[in-house]
């Protein structure tokens, strides 16, 4: 048996507040997920032997110990007690150290498709559970639709977004998201919000001219960190900024993000920036490294596929 082609999308943080910290480390978050249309692509052939094996492009220099694909998919089989193993190809197309939530989203696509063809017959709260083991973002993958998300950013509930779309923008620099979450001068007492709140703004707030030029809702904690680490990163955004357009960084970064009315609008500004991939300011040397037109999705196109 088989599945080929299965999709794992990226996401971005439309606001992320660091509110406190807990005894064991974990900071408590507030923030709104959103999956966009970049995809990294996965395919699953059934093994008789048990074994979990992975090719694909971009995989050199990691471990399968250390890939979030071939954990998921032992954590699947111990978890179960499934006899049955894999062989997984899948091509990379979102970027590591991004702060898009590619590794996690491979890893949640993993259990949900596994769990399809394996028939193994988890639901979705029991994925949700095993994906919390393998990192504080394979969860909202699993919940599978737009979420307001507070505690560590694992307790859900679903937002009605609108059809926007954004186009991402990804600076020379990777960000390692344990790096900021450790800052001593990360931002950890942010004032909480209520979800009505956010969504009243959004309903107030409207990309005007077909982008928004109101800025955002709240701000990214991890962004004036990130910043003063990463020159490139900040220069990026500056750069951004000087395009006409507001924008803000994803998750821990690096990639930041500017928000469109329709894909037609995104994709016409993803033409201009590589129109002019450098600028220069101050001496410095903004340089893109990749961007991408993506429409703004209202399900993980697996949801359906795990019972609720």
């Amino acid at each position: 048996m088989e599945l080929h082609d299965v999709p794992a999308p990226a996401k971005i943080n439309l606001f992320l507040h660091v509110t406190g910290r807990r005894d064991d480390g974990y900071h408590l978050l507030q923030t709104a997920f959103r999956f966009v249309g970049l995809y990294d692509t996965l395919a699953f052939d059934t093994r008789r032997d048990g074994q979990v094996e992975r090719e694909g492009e971009g995989l050199s220099g990691l471990a399968p110990e250390d890939d979030l694909v071939v954990r998921a998919a032992r954590t699947l089989q111990r978890a179960t007690g499934t006899s049955q193993g894999v062989q997984i190809r899948y091509t990379k197309r979102i970027p590591s150290g991004a702060g898009l939530g590619g590794g996690s989203s491979d890893a949640a696509s993993t259990l949900i498709a596994l769990n399809r063809l394996w028939g193994t017959g988890l639901d979705r709260q029991q994925l949700m559970v095993l994906g919390s083991t393998l990192g504080a973002d394979v969860p909202v993958f699993i919940y599978g639709q737009p979420a307001f998300a507070t505690g560590i950013g694992d307790i859900f509930q679903p937002l009605s977004l609108p059809d926007n779309a954004y186009v991402v923008v990804q600076p020379p620099q990777a960000v390692p998201t344990g790096d900021i979450f450790s800052a001593p001068d990360l931002t950890r007492d942010s004032a909480c919000v209520k979800m009505l709140v956010f969504t009243e703004w959004l309903n107030k707030n409207k990309p005007l001219n077909g982008y928004r030029e109101s800025g955002f809702f709240g701000r990214n904690d991890l962004e004036p960190v990130v910043f003063a680490r990463y020159p490139q990163v900040q220069a990026t955004a500056r750069w951004l900024n000087q395009q006409g357009v507001n924008a803000r960084m994803s998750g821990s970064g690096a990639c930041l993000f500017a928000e469109f009315v329709t894909i037609e609008q995104a994709a016409k500004f993803q033409t201009r920036v590589f129109g002019k991939i450098y600028s220069r300011e101050s001496g410095s040397v903004a340089v893109i490294r990749n961007a991408w037109a993506c429409s703004g999705l209202h399900d993980h196109p697996l949801r359906h596929w795990i019972s609720s």
